[in-house]
């Protein structure tokens, strides 16, 4: 079973199984959630970055696209329409708010995400907190250079975007690091890959570390993936909100996993 038969049977299993606030009673995950999982009052309204989204969705320009990861479940040629790769890589605005509002609540200082794309998601990431640095990878060239594009536009400054495969220029990007705050590995959607990638940050993160794993159940490789993250000896908490898988690293914290609905 694959593609989106296999998602749909992990969303109603993960729907089964997880819990809301009510069922948290780890302080610090509870925390976590009344911070960060739910919408704050206050919350920026992104009105820029949400015009450039609906552009995007509209643009019926052609540009030529090189896929190192799994691939889309829908759009996967060498030349691909701009709405098309707007309509299945962007993240949806809610996911892209719950992201930022994370970062709000982690306040990293260096921050790695692993597939920029046309970087409407490191721009939420970039807004989280200003006083940090987003460094963000993208191997097409046509659609990085899009994505820096956008961040001219739209700012703010503190985005540093690389090009290339994220075999060449993760360990360019994790060298330029002292430490890694936070991780956001999207991209490719494959078992070992993401265990490797997992692996290489974990080089440069301590005890505050938090990593976002995007799309733990895409396939059953990545939910194999997710498992062995949640077995790593050094991984002390996570929590599967079922798009995204959070993990931390507390020396402090009592081994637990958690499935919620947010």
């Amino acid at each position: 079973m694959g593609g989106r038969t296999h998602q749909l049977g992990a969303y109603l299993r993960h729907l089964r199984f997880a819990g809301n606030r009510h069922s948290v009673h780890s302080p610090f995950v509870f925390g976590l959630v009344e911070q960060a999982l739910r919408k704050q009052a206050g919350t920026p309204s992104f009105r820029d970055i949400e015009a450039l989204r609906k552009a995007l969705l509209t643009d019926g320009r052609t540009i030529p696209v090189e896929d190192f990861g799994a691939g889309s479940h829908r759009h996967n040629g060498a030349e691909r329409r701009v709405k098309d790769i707007a309509s299945s890589a962007l993240k949806p605005r809610r996911q892209a708010e719950l992201l930022h509002r994370i970062v709000r609540w982690a306040k990293p200082e260096n921050m790695l995400e692993l597939g920029t794309s046309l970087g409407l998601t490191t721009l939420y990431l970039a807004r989280g907190n200003a006083a940090g640095r987003v460094t963000t990878i993208e191997g097409a060239p046509a659609v990085h250079a899009m994505a820096k594009q956008h961040f001219t536009q739209l700012g703010p400054a503190n985005i540093t975007a690389l090009c290339g495969s994220f075999n060449e220029q993760l360990p360019v990007a994790l060298a330029s690091m002292e430490r890694l705050d936070l991780a956001f590995i999207d991209g490719h959607h494959a078992e070992q890959p993401t265990l490797d990638y997992f692996g290489q940050c974990l080089s440069k993160a301590h005890n505050g570390s938090v990593f976002i794993l995007d799309d733990i159940h895409w396939s059953p490789g990545m939910e194999s993936a997710w498992l062995e993250v949640q077995a790593h000896p050094r991984v002390s908490v996570t929590v599967d909100l079922f798009k995204f898988g959070l993990v931390f690293l507390r020396k402090e914290q009592a081994r637990e996993h958690f499935r919620l609905r947010y």
